[in-house]
């Protein structure tokens, strides 16, 4: 048997709708782009949605829009995807790495408060955060805004894991000044590729429509309406980030799947736990009350059980462990995953600004020992039970690992 790491759920619906789209003519920015817009506000509760063409792009515009650039500091936390720190590189400003949660995957709040307590001359360089609901399980977004508000500094929420995910019952992205979501193929919903800006703000919505289409005062379908047969003035330098209408066409069809597709996640997520929970050295995932965690991936963490962090010196050993886990899955026709990345310790960032592997212990454990498992809504019972009861039979054949009854 072969289980894939993840697997879109396409159908017949977003084939004919691509397709309508290419007979229709219109294949860029246009109708198609606005409904999928409106789909995404309706769900998330965000008064404005701005389709471009990654959730990398999503997360430039967000700064820029915000005035954020050279000579300023974005925190962000380590263990995440590169783009979360490439964002804020882009606009010459710099990622300011900080430490995630020992008992989770988010940022830790006690490192943006110690940070944030420096020097008011230091403090005065960060101009925003960029929190990441990493996997699909929201950060502590009440203590977030609570600094954000007290020091004066803005929030951009890396939602790309995270479409379907409820923080108090408010979805993710809707807390800070602007939220950034993925429709890669391993998210919930996908259009290839593609991504979405949401936002409360008129003037922050306003500037990206701008922005993602070369800087133009008015975009292509708004002048196709008025009938416009003369190109719009251009006042600002801008991009090309725009989202084509074959692309929202799917889009489209796919949020009309979401709420299944969510509850199908969860249901996968909830015979992980079951069939996992009594190994000892597996970390499974934890919701705090409160939270609703759409499992954009389900990550387990090898763990030492007598230790929430594992000593440095048992760390390789671990890491070794973790990576022959995966090799012996792999030759059993399963595919798995890190987690993601200690972004620190990219060649990049480790370079520039000087880092070293235990800057950020908890984020380098994260990515040393996590794996993420085969997650699709469409995974049959036959084919999650032989994800179980392999991993279960690797992980026992490692004698100085606890596997539990």
């Amino acid at each position: 048997m072969r289980v894939p790491i993840a697997k879109p759920y396409i159908g017949e619906e977003e084939k004919q709708a691509a397709n309508e789209v290419l007979e229709s003519g219109w294949l860029v920015q246009g109708p198609k782009v606005a409904e999928f817009e409106m789909m995404i506000c309706e769900f998330t509760g965000a008064k404005y949605a701005k389709a471009l063409s990654s959730c990398t792009t999503a997360l430039h515009l967000a700064l820029i829009s915000l005035g954020i650039g050279p000579g300023d500091e974005v925190l962000v936390p380590s263990f995440t995807f590169v783009a979360s720190a490439n964002a804020i590189e882009h606009t010459g400003a710099k990622p300011v790495f900080l430490d995630i949660d020992p008992n989770g995957f988010s940022i830790n709040v006690n490192n943006i408060e110690k940070y944030l307590g420096r020097k008011t001359g230091q403090r005065a360089k960060v101009k925003g955060i960029i929190p990441v609901h990493l996997f699909g399980l929201c950060a502590d977004m009440s203590s977030i805004m609570e600094l954000a508000k007290r020091y004066n500094i803005l929030v951009i929420e890396d939602a790309a894991c995270a479409l379907g995910s409820y923080y108090k019952s408010k979805h993710a992205g809707t807390f800070g000044n602007a939220g950034c979501f993925s429709f890669h193929p391993r998210k919930l919903i996908t259009t290839g590729e593609g991504g979405m800006l949401v936002t409360n703000s008129t003037e922050i919505s306003a500037g990206v429509s701008s922005l993602r289409d070369h800087g133009a005062a008015v975009s292509d379908l708004e002048r196709h309406e008025k009938d416009g047969f003369l190109l719009p003035a251009f006042d600002r330098v801008g991009y090309n980030y725009r989202l084509t209408d074959i692309q929202a066409a799917i889009g489209v069809e796919q949020m009309r799947k979401l709420q299944w597709i969510i509850d199908r996640r969860i249901e996968k997520a909830a015979k992980y736990d079951e069939g996992l929970r009594d190994v000892e050295c597996l970390q499974i995932p934890h919701t705090p009350e409160g939270y609703k965690h759409s499992y954009q991936s389900y990550v387990v963490v090898l763990r030492d059980p007598e230790h929430v962090v594992i000593d440095s010196s048992k760390l390789e050993k671990f890491h070794n462990a973790r990576d022959t886990i995966m090799a012996k899955l792999a030759e059993k026709g399963i595919a798995t995953r890190q987690g993601t990345s200690a972004v620190h310790r990219l060649g990049y960032y480790r370079k520039k600004y000087g880092l070293k592997d235990d800057d950020f212990p908890i984020s380098l454990q994260a990515e040393c020992l996590s794996i993420a498992l085969p997650l699709y809504p469409q995974m049959t019972d036959e084919e999650q039970d032989y994800v179980i009861r392999n991993l279960r039979q690797v992980v026992k054949e490692l004698s100085f690992l606890r596997v539990g009854r």
